[in-house]
C-alpha cells in the first residue's frame, strides 16, 4: 500500500513536471505568435512559422491532457492547474502575453485538442484590436465580451476565453477556490437572467433581440457547466416568483446543458442545445401577460390560447434567425417541447413524427423546473416528488433515459430540497454527493439549528461524515416544505461568501 501511494505521488509529480516544461514552451510560442501577428501580415513566413510552432507546443500538451488550460491570476500563471515557475528573463519574454491578457480582461484560455490554425488566426486578429486601458474611457471597456462574441461569430468552438480570478490580495480579501467559483457562477446566472428578460421584452414589444448577448450568455453557461457544474446547477434553486419567466428559462438552459454534458455532447452541440433551451418558451412573450399571471384554472378558450405559445415561439425565432445564425434546432425545440413522446401533448402534429433529441432534453429540464417552482396558479411540489413522478408515470411523456440522467445530475434530493435531520436541524441541499452509491447523503447547509435559530452564515455539512463510533453524525428523517419554516432555499445557497 505504501509503495502504491509512493508511485501515485511519483506519477503526479511527473505530470506536473511535463506541464511545467511544455507549458513554458507553449507560453513562449504564444508570445512569439502574438508579436508576429502584430508586426507582419498573415501570409508572412515569420507569422506562419510562429503559428506552426505554437500549434506544435499545444499539441505536446494535448498529448498529456485533451484540454489545455492557461490561467493568469495576478502574477501567477498556471498550465492545467500546475503553477509555472518563470525566471525573470522569461518574464520579459512573456510580458507581451501577460499585458495583452490583462488589457483584454482575459484570465483563462482553454484550448481543445481539435483546435485549428484558422481558429488561432481568428483569436490573434481579434486581440490586435485590443487597446490599453488608458486609451479608452472606463465605461467602454468590455473586451472580453467582445472577444467572446467575435470568436462565436467566426465559428471558433475549440478556443474559449474566461475572466480572471484573483489569487490573494491580503487584508482578508482573498477568496477560497470554492467561493471564487460560486461568485463567478452567480455573475453568470445574473447576467443570463438579464438577457432572458431583455429577449422576452423585446419580442413582446416587437423589437429585435440582442443576439450577441444571447450567444454570450449561453457560451458562459456552457463554460460554467463544463468547468464548474455544481456551482451553477446550485443556483437553479433561485426560483424567484416575480421573475419566474426569466429564471425559468435560465434554469432550463442550465439543466439541459448539464444533461447534454453527461451524454458527452461536444461544446458546439452544447451551445446549440443551450440556445434552444434558453429560448424554448419565447412564444409566451406573445401570450397576454394577464393570462400567464392568472390565478386559478384557465377557461377552455384561455387554455387554447396558452397552447399556441409553441407556434408563437417558432414565428419569433424564425424572425430572429433571418438576421443571425441562431440554430434552427431552436425553432424545432420551441415547437416540440410540450408534445410528449407519444404525441399526446400539444400542439398535436398532423402526422406521426419523431421528437428531436434536443426537444426531449429540454422537455425533461422544463418539466422539472416548472413543477418545482411557485407560480400564481401553482404551489411548488417538492423536488424529490417531482423526480419520482417523472420517472414512474409514463403518461407524463418524458424520455426515461433522460429522466435518469436528470436524477444522476441533481441526486435523489435535488439542490434546494428542504430536509429535517435526526439532529432536529433543518437543512437545505447544496449539491448531490459525487459518489453514485451515496446519492441519499447529499451535501447540505444547515438553515435552522436544533435550537430553532436561523443560521447565518449557514455551515456546509457532508451527510457522509461519521462520529467516533462509526455511525453517521446526521441522517435524513424526511423532506419538508420550507415555507412551513418561513425560509426560502435560494437564500441559503447563493448568499454564501
Amino acid at each position: 500500500m505504501k509503495d502504491r501511494g509512493r508511485s501515485l505521488v511519483d506519477a503526479v509529480e511527473r505530470i506536473e513536471s511535463v506541464h511545467r516544461q511544455k507549458g513554458r514552451a507553449f507560453l513562449l510560442n504564444l508570445g512569439a505568435a502574438l508579436r508576429s501577428f502584430r508586426l507582419y501580415p498573415l501570409e508572412n513566413e515569420q507569422v506562419q512559422r510562429s503559428l506552426n510552432e505554437l500549434m506544435e507546443s499545444a499539441r505536446a500538451l494535448h498529448q498529456v491532457d485533451p484540454v489545455l488550460e492557461l490561467h493568469v491570476a495576478d502574477e501567477a500563471v498556471f498550465i492545467n492547474k500546475t503553477r509555472l515557475r518563470l525566471a525573470l528573463d522569461r518574464y520579459a519574454a512573456l510580458g507581451h502575453v501577460l499585458n495583452t491578457f490583462k488589457d483584454a480582461g482575459i484570465g483563462a484560455l482553454v484550448v481543445d485538442e481539435a483546435v485549428s490554425a484558422k481558429e488561432w488566426q481568428s483569436l490573434f486578429s481579434l486581440l490586435l484590436d485590443v487597446k490599453a486601458p488608458e486609451q479608452v474611457s472606463e465605461e467602454d471597456i468590455d473586451y472580453l465580451g467582445e472577444l467572446q462574441d467575435g470568436l462565436a461569430e467566426r465559428g471558433v468552438t475549440h478556443i474559449t476565453l474566461g475572466p480572471p480570478a484573483k489569487v490573494g490580495g491580503g487584508g482578508g480579501e482573498e477568496l477560497s477556490a470554492e467561493n471564487r467559483a460560486i461568485q463567478i457562477a452567480k455573475r453568470t446566472y445574473q447576467r443570463s437572467v438579464a438577457v432572458s428578460k431583455e429577449v422576452v421584452n423585446a419580442v413582446r414589444m416587437g423589437r429585435a433581440a440582442n443576439q450577441r448577448k444571447i450567444k454570450r450568455a449561453v457560451q458562459s453557461m456552457v463554460d460554467q457547466v463544463l468547468n464548474n457544474e455544481i456551482s451553477l446547477v446550485g443556483l437553479t434553486a433561485i426560483r424567484d416568483y416575480d421573475e419566474y419567466t426569466f429564471t425559468h428559462s435560465v434554469n432550463v438552459c442550465i439543466f439541459a446543458i448539464a444533461i447534454g454534458k453527461r451524454l458527452h455532447l461536444g461544446r458546439r452541440q452544447l451551445y446549440d442545445l443551450g440556445v434552444a433551451a434558453l429560448l424554448h418558451d419565447v412564444g409566451k412573450s406573445r401570450v397576454p401577460l394577464e393570462l400567464i399571471q392568472k390565478e386559478g384554472a384557465l377557461t377552455e378558450e384561455e387554455w387554447r390560447l396558452m397552447q399556441s405559445h409553441p407556434w408563437y415561439g417558432v414565428l419569433a425565432l424564425f424572425q430572429m434567425q433571418q438576421s443571425s445564425d441562431l440554430p434552427y434546432r431552436g425553432m424545432v425545440t420551441a415547437y416540440e417541447h410540450h408534445m410528449k413522446l407519444d404525441l399526446t401533448g400539444y400542439p398535436r402534429p398532423v402526422r406521426r413524427r419523431n421528437i428531436s433529441f434536443y426537444s426531449k432534453i429540454v422537455a425533461v429540464a422544463d418539466g422539472f423546473d416548472a413543477a418545482t417552482s411557485r407560480r400564481s396558479y401553482q404551489t411548488p411540489i417538492q423536488p424529490d416528488e417531482v423526480l419520482r413522478e417523472m420517472w414512474q408515470n409514463r403518461r407524463r411523456g418524458y424520455d426515461p433515459v433522460l429522466v435518469k440522467e436528470l436524477v444522476n445530475l441533481v441526486g435523489i434530493y435535488p439542490v434546494g430540497t428542504c430536509l429535517i435531520l435526526d439532529t432536529s436541524e433543518v437543512a437545505i441541499v447544496q449539491s448531490r454527493n459525487p459518489e453514485p452509491d451515496l446519492l441519499s447523503r447529499p451535501l447540505v447547509r444547515i438553515a435552522i439549528s436544533a435550537e430553532g435559530e436561523i443560521m447565518k452564515p449557514t455551515p456546509l455539512v457532508d451527510l457522509t461524515e461519521k462520529a467516533a463510533g462509526g455511525r453517521f453524525k446526521r441522517s435524513i428523517v424526511k423532506v419538508a416544505d420550507p415555507s412551513k419554516f418561513g425560509i426560502t432555499p435560494g437564500d441559503f445557497l447563493i448568499g454564501q461568501t
